[in-house]
């Protein structure tokens, strides 16, 4: 039976699900920009008997409130460790994909000892550049011109091409999923909340557990140089790098990801 909850944090809600409560064993799942906790789901049905997996609508995500104009990686991080207090959680490996590695990364910030492994699908720790803020700037102007069009747009370039005909229906469904929950002020505050995101460097450098890259080769939204030398830093560091797969590598490749991440969980926990 599905475990949906649904918290108050800072006069608002924040929703996620608790599978496998049983389970020794914790996988904390963050979703990526203008997604949800339902991205997620093949995952925690292939995991909930083995460990125990959160999912989290982060704000303005799914079923979360929109709290502000700006949703930073900071604040996204704190309504993540309230969902664990509020779930009773004391250790954790969290996985986070694009946005929610980033949110992973703030949250390892503050709270390291509440980890024991951290995940990077499609991820990385530097700032935007100048140019990238500017590109942010002009994904809200077009947002708030037409929310619709922007989602139908951008969506498909989050994959391979290689895989646009194989995965049309997981593209439609990801459309469909966005243009039900992502808001013209959710999709601003994930936007400007990313640009002003900190360099997460030091943090990979500072950590002692054991951090997976999983990137695609065709992903558009990271070069795969910058994802090698990240991979350099960290002092445990293991990486999957996945061949005709683009930015959304944990749909793109399940038969690959969803192995490979279990066996980092199970590692992480020995």
């Amino acid at each position: 039976m599905e475990q949906h909850k649904i918290i108050e944090f800072e006069g608002r809600s924040i929703h996620y699900r608790d599978e496998g409560k049983d389970n020794r064993n914790t996988l904390v799942l963050l979703h990526g920009f203008m997604q949800n906790l339902d991205v997620w789901t093949s995952y925690v049905l292939t995991y909930m008997h083995s460990m125990r997996v959160i999912t989290i609508d982060l704000p303005g995500h799914g079923q979360s409130s929109t709290y502000c104009d700006t949703h930073t990686m900071d604040f996204m991080a704190r309504t993540v460790k309230a969902v664990l207090t509020d779930a009773a959680v004391q250790q954790c490996v969290m996985v986070g994909h694009s946005m929610g590695g980033y949110v992973a990364l703030a949250f390892a910030r503050e709270n390291p000892y509440w980890l024991r492994g951290l995940g990077l699908i499609n991820s990385h720790a530097l700032a935007d550049t100048e140019a990238h803020r500017n590109y942010r700037a002009e994904v809200c102007q077009l947002v708030a011109t037409n929310r619709p069009s922007y989602i139908v747009s951008s969506i498909p370039t989050l994959f391979s091409e290689y895989n646009h005909r194989a995965l049309s229906v997981d593209i439609k469904d990801l459309q469909d999923q966005c243009l039900d929950t992502a808001s013209v002020e959710s999709i601003v505050a994930a936007q400007q909340g990313m640009a002003q995101r900190k360099n997460s460097i030091d943090i990979l450098s500072r950590l002692e557990i054991p951090i997976l890259f999983i990137y695609g080769k065709d992903d558009n939204r990271i070069p795969l140089e910058i994802a090698l030398s990240q991979a350099m830093v960290p002092h445990h560091a293991e990486i999957m790098v996945l061949e005709h797969v683009g930015h959304m590598a944990f749909m793109e490749a399940r038969d690959y990801v969803k192995p490979r991440l279990k066996s980092f969980v199970d590692n992480c926990y020995l």
